[in-house]
């Protein structure tokens, strides 16, 4: 009926069903109709967002080194309703990267949301001290992919006038450090990265934006959260006195996937539990 209230629940508007998943519908979190690629999706952040994308009704690819923990998230995510896909994918290697991007549109016939999520640490040390190949590395997976993943992305969205970026990073852009310098590096390349092809794609209807989180349990940041003496340095100059979960970034994830944030290009939201803000 024209001009009716949607039907209420404890003060709340009611969800719809799809498929046995509850989507909110008719906000701008609506993600329904859009499909997502996530990088790096099988575990920690890039799972959290996956979930969280196709709860909100988009269809997610997920994708990562490993085939087996692609198809585990997967079937969750089929099992709460949602749609998800897997493609493995390498995101060192050109000819993978084609693939995921290639495989996607011929599976969902195009990609709305790109989630640049994956990414390497493979040196724990001072910075003068690296080997090339460990730097090359680093650079390569966690810049390079990207430029590689956006070139064949973003024309498909600038095409449709619509599509969104989202490039996860870290505070470790934004700070110094004496053991994961070189990590730092590429992830403050990741803000200027942001920032061109904001530049560049905004005038045709493409947004491009970065997450930095902060210290997050997840098991790509084991080293530095496991050893309790660090943890409690750590949480002792975070304002919230925590590290995050995975799922306290999927949140800032979805605003900028989503039509919630159609006015913000080109720029980082960080999440760290306060510690960048904090006096010390």
């Amino acid at each position: 009926m024209a001009g009716s209230s949607p039907a209420m629940t404890d003060g709340k508007p009611k969800a719809s069903k799809q498929e046995g998943a509850q989507v909110v519908k008719n906000t701008p979190f609506d993600l329904t109709g859009k499909v997502a690629v996530i990088t790096g999706s099988s575990r920690g952040i890039g799972r959290s967002s996956a979930e969280l994308l196709a709860k909100l009704g988009a269809k997610v690819v997920i994708s990562s080194r490993k085939a087996d923990a692609c198809h585990e998230v997967a079937e969750g995510i089929k099992k709460s309703g949602g749609d998800a896909h897997v493609i493995p994918c390498n995101i060192s290697r050109r000819e993978e990267v084609e693939a995921l991007v290639a495989g996607t549109t011929k599976h969902y016939g195009k990609v709305d949301i790109l989630v640049c999520n994956a990414a390497v640490n493979p040196y724990y040390g001072p910075l003068l001290d690296i080997k090339d190949e460990a730097f090359d590395k680093i650079m390569g997976s966690n810049v390079k992919s990207n430029i590689w993943l956006c070139a064949l992305a973003i024309p498909q969205m600038a095409e449709r006038g619509n599509g969104s970026v989202v490039i996860i990073s870290s505070i470790g852009g934004l700070r110094g450090s004496t053991v994961i310098g070189a990590y730092g590096i590429s992830k403050a390349a990741d803000f200027a990265l942001c920032r061109s092809l904001a530049g560049e794609w905004g005038p045709k209807g493409v947004r491009v934006n970065c997450v930095a989180p902060g210290l997050v349990k997840t098991d790509f940041a084991r080293a530095l959260w496991e050893d309790p003496e660090n943890l409690k340095r750590r949480t002792a100059g975070t304002p919230l006195r925590r590290i995050g979960e995975p799922d306290e970034i999927a949140g800032a994830v979805a605003y900028l996937a989503s039509d919630a944030s159609t006015f913000m290009t080109g720029q980082t939201i960080v999440v760290d539990g306060g510690v960048t803000t904090a006096a010390t």
